[in-house]
């Protein structure tokens, strides 16, 4: 028994027949999105050259399961953060934070930056944070992933996802000023 396709999308019907062109035309719609994504993960751009590549290659092998419910960037951007996250796991640069401290919740109030900064100077000051906050606050803030998505992905509790955030949200701010 066959699943239905949802997709409405020709360029990657054209894929899923083979078509080499179609494949380019994909990749060059969306490699500069997705090696950005890597980017702001890893910090280094060879490895997020590399790892883009990898994620295309396995969007490629495994288009078949893309049904369409969510547009094929997004598909593919998860692919890319996921495969970002291995090879920081790969090469132990990501931490985490215990479950005990996890479950202690911050009840501050939210603190807003400081008015009149550049972008920037933001992402820049994000680059000084440790992987784990760098990474919640790239998939908060600039990816649009809500803390239950962001658990998801870095496999995390719910809980530990909020603290992850809260913490990373109030050392940028420390940051900032």
């Amino acid at each position: 028994m066959e699943t239905a396709v949802i997709h409405k999308n020709p360029l990657i019907d054209r894929c899923l027949k083979g078509d080499a062109k179609a494949q380019f035309e994909l990749y060059k719609k969306y490699y500069k999105a997705m090696f950005n994504t890597s980017l702001r993960i890893l910090n280094d751009r060879f490895e997020a050259e590399d790892v883009m590549q990898d994620a295309f290659l396995a969007a490629f092998t495994k288009l078949e399961s893309y049904s369409g419910t969510v547009s094929f960037g997004a598909w593919l951007k998860r692919i890319v953060i996921n495969k970002s996250l291995t090879a920081l796991k790969k090469n132990n640069r990501l931490e985490t934070i215990p479950l005990e401290l996890a479950k202690q919740v911050n009840s501050a109030p939210e603190i807003s930056a400081p008015q009149g900064l550049e972008p920037t100077t933001i992402l820049a000051r994000m680059q000084q944070l440790k992987p784990t906050y760098k990474i919640a606050l790239t998939l908060h803030l600039i990816e649009g992933y809500d803390a239950k998505e962001i658990a998801q992905i870095m496999d995390v509790s719910y809980e530990n996802s909020r603290t992850i955030i809260s913490r990373a949200k109030n050392k940028l701010r420390t940051l900032l000023s």
